[in-house]
């Protein structure tokens, strides 16, 4: 500690990182704000945390970079089950704390995950510090409105998942808690709380996960279909591909695992647009290996139906791929690596 104060003292900076002592648990996939923006940040920061998503850059300049270190540290020490009561309205996010305020930011661009309505998934809450207890999930009620800090009574009053003491896996973070949950029916952009009330303390912590429900991308037209609202006259029939602003793509890819653990891995696709003119509005495409199926996935809004995997333009950026320009799309999948076949715009990339 004296080593640390003599550092601050002589102007050396200090990359902070996260202490055991504080660190407990999050919501990995579908991935709440905190560690969506970790792992935005990750992708970029060359060893430090960089965030290029603008809720995620503007969280950062708001309440530095710890909160990302410490993305699984949300959590009220002596909440005992009253989370109404000490966490006021507007600060669900944050959890009514200080150091997490940044991330009770009502926007409609922090990192969503895209999920099936009705549909089961299998849950993901990294175990950093694994203690019995209870998780309850709650979701927005019909009419919630995201541009709104979140209020107690935009939830729904009964929770659509509750686990306790789920089993352990291991993870791209670490040891992880998993189950499968029911989704509820909804439509379009919401947002699932979570509440971890542990039984062997007062202690809880608490998530914010941004998702959108619906099949594709409920806010946007399906990549084979060109936008309604915008197609000319003599645009091509509703079963064409959507025009580039380049014509065929011409492109280079490059596939990474990130991690890799029993039973699944955390990958990138990186594609670059080597064509003379911009890709607008982009769609990025590659096969996953039989039995593998993503769960999550950032930087894109990204869907898969059998082994085919498509990624589009996410809500919170602009649909053209510049010449010259790469997008690198981050995902957790189950099963083992090896995506092939990635394609921009239909147009087979190269290595």
């Amino acid at each position: 500690m004296l080593a640390a104060a003599a550092l601050l003292g002589s102007g050396v900076p200090l990359l902070l990182k996260p202490s055991p002592v504080e660190a407990h648990g999050a919501f990995v996939s579908p991935a709440t704000r905190t560690y969506a923006c970790y792992v935005d940040g990750r992708a970029n920061g060359g060893g430090d945390l960089n965030p290029t998503n603008p809720a995620c850059v503007a969280a950062v300049a708001a309440g530095g970079k710890q909160p990302l270190w410490d993305f699984f540290g949300l959590l009220q020490s002596n909440a005992a089950g009253q989370h109404r009561t000490i966490i006021p309205d507007g600060q669900l996010c944050g959890g009514g704390t200080t150091k997490y305020a940044a991330y009770n930011a009502a926007r409609t661009d922090w990192p969503t995950t895209q999920v099936q309505s009705g549909g089961t998934m299998q849950f993901r809450y990294n175990a950093w510090a694994p203690h019995p207890g209870t998780w309850y999930q709650y979701i927005t009620r019909d009419g919630y409105d995201p541009t709104q800090p979140l209020k107690w009574s935009d939830l729904e009053a009964t929770p659509f998942d509750q686990v306790t003491n789920p089993p352990t896996q291991g993870g791209p973070s670490g040891s992880e808690y998993y189950w499968d949950a029911r989704l509820p029916s909804k439509q379009g952009r919401h947002i699932i709380y979570s509440i971890w009330q542990r039984s062997d303390s007062p202690e809880a912590f608490y998530n914010c996960v941004d998702v959108n429900f619906g099949g594709t991308n409920p806010t946007s037209p399906p990549p084979t279909s060109p936008p309604p609202t915008s197609a000319p006259p003599t645009s091509a029939p509703p079963t064409s591909p959507p025009p580039s602003t380049s014509g065929p793509a011409t492109c280079t890819a490059t596939v990474r695992t990130s991690s890799q653990w029993s039973g699944g891995f955390q990958g990138e696709v990186t594609v670059r647009n080597n064509s003379t003119a911009a890709v607008n509005p982009w769609t990025a495409t590659w096969t996953m290996p039989a039995g593998a199926t993503i769960n999550s996935g950032w930087n894109a809004t990204v869907t898969q139906s059998g082994t085919t995997v498509t990624a589009t333009p996410p809500s919170w950026g602009g649909t053209s791929l510049a010449a010259g320009a790469s997008v690198t799309i981050g995902f957790v999948s189950s099963g083992t690596p090896g995506p092939t076949g990635v394609r921009l715009n239909n147009a087979a990339c190269g290595a």
